[in-house]
This record gives structure tokens, sequence and C-alpha cells, in this order.
């Protein structure tokens, strides 16, 4: 039940575009959500963190996206709970995997289609994630999430717009 909520909670924060365009779940998989977007089109799949240190200042998620038009595919990004300073490394781990993401702020996300790929391939295999970076004022940024149904979600999402061109 505490995993639907933290779904809807997302949703209930995210943009005023994408709730009005009206996302349809398409499932729930153990704190992972997946998503149809048909007004963009995309679908996406996404979780908020479950543990951060310290309190959270921004509404968190990771998530997966698809967007057919645009011929994108199983694309990562994650807003982090805080602010990131700028020139501060954002480092994604999965796994034995470290990924050094690009963005900025409270965005995050990979530098390329590739990194993209290998991104989802160990979220697939690995328990949990964390993204960590710093604060201006040197606090850390750590948000960790749990994998479980996130590859289950992935590939409803993938589904969701397969069909959609």
């Amino acid at each position: 039940m505490r995993r639907w909520a933290s779904l809807f909670l997302i949703l209930v924060t995210a943009p005023a575009a994408a709730l009005a365009a009206g996302p349809t779940a398409l499932g729930i998989f153990d704190g992972w959500g997946a998503f149809r977007d048909p007004a963009s089109p995309r679908c996406y799949a996404l979780a908020a963190p479950s543990a951060t240190i310290g309190k959270p200042q921004i509404k968190a998620y990771a998530s997966v996206g698809y967007w057919p038009k645009s011929r994108i595919r199983g694309q990562f990004y994650v807003r982090l709970s805080k602010e990131r300073a700028p020139g501060r490394e954002l480092r994604l781990t999965i796994g034995s995997r470290r990924f050094i993401l690009t963005g900025n702020g409270a965005h995050g996300w990979a530098s390329d289609p590739r990194m993209d790929a290998a991104i989802v391939a160990a979220m697939r295999s690995a328990p949990s994630m964390s993204i960590e970076s710093g604060t201006a004022n040197g606090r850390a940024i750590a948000d960790t999430y749990r994998l479980r149904g996130a590859a289950t979600a992935i590939d409803a999402a993938a589904l969701g717009c397969a069909k959609l061109r």
C-alpha cells in the first residue's frame, strides 16, 4: 500500500502538462509503476527512492522512458532529492557497475543511448541502485532505489508504446 502511495504522490507532483494529458497506469510492480501518456505520446516506468540521506527538498524519482515518435527507447532519467552543486559529479551505482551521469541541478541522465542501454541492463540484474552527489553547502545527496519490479515495469512501458508511432 505504501508503494502505491509513493507512486501516487509522484504523479500528483508531476508537472501540470503531464497531468493535463492524463497518464494511464499500465501496472504497478513492487514499487515501480508503468504509465502511458497518449497525448505526448510516451510511456515510462518510474519509482520513488526507498531511502534518502537527510531531509528531501524535492520529490525524487527515477524513470526509464519511451518516446516512439522521437525514436527514443529506454532513456534513463533521475530527479534528485536535493539540488546538486554545479560541477559536482553525479554517480549512479547499480550492483558493481558505476555510471557518471550528466545533468544539472536536481536532474540527471545518461550521456548517450549506449549508456542508457547499459543502465537498463544493469537495473535488470541488481537488487538496488543509488545515486550520489553533493549540494552547494557540502552535504551529501544519496537516493537509493529498490529494483524489484523495475524490469517488469520497464517492459510494460516498452510494450505500452510499442504500437504508437
